[in-house]
Formats: C-alpha cells, structure tokens, sequence
C-alpha cells in the first residue's frame, strides 16, 4: 500500500497527488462549481495547481516552509492550498472571526514565510496590513495591494510535479478556535491526512456531489478532499443561508453536505423546504455541537434516513460516527449516542488514575487511531498533557455501553462547579433542547464576587414564546433535580458562535450580567 502511506519518502504519494491522479483519469468532469456558477474541470484543476506549485517552488516555497492562506470558500482556495501542500509547504488557514492581531501572532508563531488571500478577504488582509510585521502577500486574483500570483503561474507551462514531502511531513496546522491570544496549533501530517481522504463515509455517493456551505478551513475543507479523492464534484457557497442550500441541493443533485445542529434547524425551518425536491440526498453530516433529540426525530421525519452523527477532535480526528439507525438510541438519563468507534480507532473510557472503567460508568474519553496528531506546534508541555502513549486526553466526560456505543457527559474543563456537585453544560443543554419553548440554547457557568459559581442558561425561544425562569427551574428540577436547575435565564435572538462555529460562551459571560 505504498500509494496510501508509503514509509519511503520516495514512494510516498500525498493526498494532493493522489487527487491529482484520480482527476487525470477523467479530467472532463465538473470538479469544482463554485458560489457564482463557475464550473472549473478536473482538467483545469489540476493544471491550475501543477502551475501554480511550480510557481511557489520557484519563488522559495519548499518543504518545510509554512505558508498561510487567508481564503473563503472559492476555487482559488482549494488550488491555493494543493499548490502549497505539493511545493512542500505546510499550510496554515486564518479563520474568519479571528481578529487582525490574532492573525499576525499565528503567523509568527508558525514561521510563516508567505500569506495568500483570496477575493473573500481582501479587506481583512487590509487590517493586516496596517499591522506591519506581516509576512509577504501574493494575492489570489487581482487585488491592486499585491502581486497576482495565479496570473504569474498562469504564464508557466503545466508540468506535471510530484511532491517533496515523507509520510511525518505536516500538510498542516490547525488552531482551536479562540478570538483573543494565540490558539493552539494542532499538527497533522501527510501520512495520516492521506489515510483520512482515501476513507469512504457510507451514503456519500456514488459519484458524490458534495456541497460546501460552511468553512473549508474547517471540516468542509476535508470532506472536500474526501470528495475529490472518490472521483466527486464540489458545489461551493460562500456560507450558509438555509433557502440558498435548499436550492443548491435540489439545482445541483447534492448528494451530501456537512452542518452543525444549529444549522440544521435552520433547515429544517424554513419554509421552502417542503417544497424542494431532496431525492439526491444521500447524507447529512452533523456535528460539533449538541443535538436535539426531538430536532432529529423531526429531521428524520423530513429528509429520511440521511442523518449521520460524527464525534471528534482536531487531535484526534474522526472518532466515532451513529448512522440513521442510531438516531433513537440513548443512554443514562437521555443521552444521545455519538455513535461507535470508526474502523482503526481505539476508545478507552478511563478514571484520572489511568484505570479503564467498565461499560456505563463515566469517566474521560481517550483515543488512539492512525489519524492522531503527532503534537502541538511548538508546544511540547501541552503536547505530553495530552497525548500519552499514543492516546489522546480529550478532556471529555463520556461512557460506553455494552454493545460499544459511546455517550458524551460533557468537557472535564466545563464542568461547573456548584454547591452540591457539578453541573455538566452539554447534558443540561440536551434536557433543556427538550423543552417545548426552547429552540437553541447553551449553558455556562459564572462565578460570583466569593467565587461561588452559578448555572446561566441562554434560550432562543420557539417563535411565539416567552419562557420563565421559574418555568425551566420547575422543567429541569422535575427531571434533574434542582443541583441543574439554572438560576439565570437570558433570552436572545440568537446565540453567538466562535471561529469554528461553536457557541460562543466567552463572548455570552461578558455581554450578559445578572
């Protein structure tokens, strides 16, 4: 299997050359249509990166160089990071939400030799400019701030370039999220990311059409590869607008795309949706936050067995997957199952001295698999915290049952600690997700003038309602106990989300008081 994850540098083909061969076997097909219409061939694709690769490598760009992208969801991007990845550069995204200082400091951080950007982010890499200390900046097109580097690779013959690269090269870093301070840089290397594309994720489709409607520096950007990898086409939006995906869907035969819950509702809400032909939907992905049970039962109900659940980390990758017929499952006191372990991945569920527990008993979730993280950039204390012996810490309370399912509790780090005993956000937010008023919420903790911490539950009410906080005191407590029941309510038209899309409980303790 040389061609997957050869252990010869010179026999090691990286997901961009695989991809790259899969296309020039059939190069007249649609690999990329993006946000405007533009449909750019596997032909097309594949000479745009060959010639923009032999660019880079002529202006400097090698292996282990560090190149960061500044990009949106648009054509140039993808090639932009192909032509990095197979000049021998690690790359690095910005993500959107992240501030201009953010910005630099990662770019700093991470030896970053050279900033591409696209059309999407001409004016935040204006902030970045008037930062100074900035890496050098090519743009992705015409800017009239810096030099096109695709109409300078335009000019190069396609010539066919393997990659410089070995299996323990990184393809890249990804940061956690996080608007103030540096995040951290979590690596991942070639050998493991071309394992991670050649894996097939059951109703994909055959050919899959995949639509990218949330950020390609985040998980669009792997199903993508994924995508390309089995011969499929990619539809691009700029972001998402739930009357736009409906109408790409149906326009396009989308086959699968990937939401977070929140997301999802916003589907499954809006009023063209039974109007809209879905037959080509083979997959919904969903993720990354808690879900509804009774949004998913809804869900089902609407767009058939396509709902796929995955759980995992950026360390860690893909953990585990539930498929349209776990969608009921539960647990203790209601959980959800996130499914069972992916093929190749080990769970453990452990206490804090290391001993495995048995099935139902909760304790942190540890990982193993081919698709770990070797570490953090440049952080080897943070790095031996988490990762020991091959397996991840990922700071998650959960349990496995007897047929191997897995329930996650909540984040060890989130817990709230209140008089009495603790109070897990995630599991609060899935009880009060049940409640008839409640169409969104998020839980966090706030500690008062003697450090004595408090439940705040914020709500997005169901169109037309109001609720209580003494009516979700007397809903949680009846089901709970009272150590549960919130003793704030905030009511809000909606819930602010981090760069990675996450509830936003950093930004929601400063802004709400009471």
């Amino acid at each position: 299997m040389s061609d997957q994850h050869g252990t010869a540098e010179g026999s090691f083909i990286s997901y961009a050359e695989a991809v790259l061969d899969v296309m020039a076997a059939d190069p007249g097909r649609a690999a990329i249509t993006d946000a405007e219409g533009r449909v750019t061939l596997a032909s097309e694709f594949r000479d745009q990166v060959h010639r923009l690769a032999g660019e880079l490598a002529e202006r400097g760009v090698g292996r282990g160089a560090t190149v960061t992208l500044l990009t949106g969801n648009t054509a140039e991007a993808v090639v932009a990071r192909y032509a990095a990845n197979l000049a021998g550069a690690r790359i690095v995204g910005l993500y959107e939400g992240m501030s201009a200082p953010t910005m630099a400091a990662i770019m700093e951080s991470v030896d970053c030799s050279l900033l591409l950007v696209d059309a999407q982010r001409y004016a935040t890499a204006g902030e970045l400019r008037q930062l100074g200390g900035v890496p050098p900046m090519l743009s992705l097109g015409p800017s009239g701030f810096a030099e096109d580097v695709l109409a300078a690779a335009a000019r190069r013959p396609a010539r066919p370039m393997r990659g410089a690269v070995g299996p323990d090269d990184d393809w890249c870093i990804r940061h956690t999220g996080g608007t103030t301070g540096i995040p951290k840089g979590i690596r991942a290397t070639h050998g493991s990311y071309r394992q991670t594309t050649a894996h097939g994720l059951a109703g994909f489709g055959d050919p899959p059409r995949y639509l990218a409607c949330t950020s390609l520096a985040h998980l669009a950007g792997i199903l993508t590869d994924m995508t390309l990898h089995r011969g499929g086409s990619v539809v691009l939006q700029h972001g998402f607008e739930p009357g736009d995906v409906l109408a790409a869907i149906e326009r396009e035969r989308i086959t699968h795309t990937w939401l977070l819950p929140p997301l999802l509702y916003q589907l499954l809400d809006h009023p063209d949706l039974e109007r809209t032909d879905l037959s080509s939907l083979r997959r919904i992905t969903y993720g990354g936050t808690a879900a509804s049970p009774a949004r998913l039962r809804q869900a089902n109900k609407a767009l058939g067995p396509v709902l796929y659940g995955m759980y995992g980390q950026a360390e860690s990758q893909y953990i585990t997957e539930a498929g349209p017929g776990d969608q009921e499952r539960t647990g203790r006191g209601g959980h959800l199952t996130v499914g069972r372990a992916l093929p190749g991945v080990e769970i453990a569920v452990r206490d804090a001295h290391g001993t495995t527990l048995p099935p139902g008993e909760p304790g942190e979730v540890q990982v193993r698999s081919p698709h770990v993280m070797p570490g953090y950039w440049k952080q080897p204390e943070l790095t031996a915290e988490v990762l020991r012996d091959g397996w991840v810490h990922t700071g998650d309370v959960g349990y496995l049952d007897e047929d191997g399912y897995l329930y996650i509790v909540d984040r060890i780090k989130e817990m709230i600690v209140v008089v009495g005993g603790h109070v897990y956000p995630a599991e609060l937010e899935e009880l009060l997700l049940s409640h008839p008023a409640v169409a969104q919420c998020t839980v966090f903790g706030r500690k008062d003038e003697e450090s004595v911490e408090h439940v705040h539950a914020v709500v997005v009410p169901v169109a037309g309602q109001h609720p209580s906080l003494e009516e979700i005191r007397d809903f949680v407590t009846a089901r709970k106990g009272r150590l549960y029941a919130p003793e704030a309510l905030h009511l809000v038209p909606a819930i602010p989300l981090t760069a990675a899309g996450k509830p936003d409980r950093k930004e929601l303790r400063s802004r709400l008081s009471g």
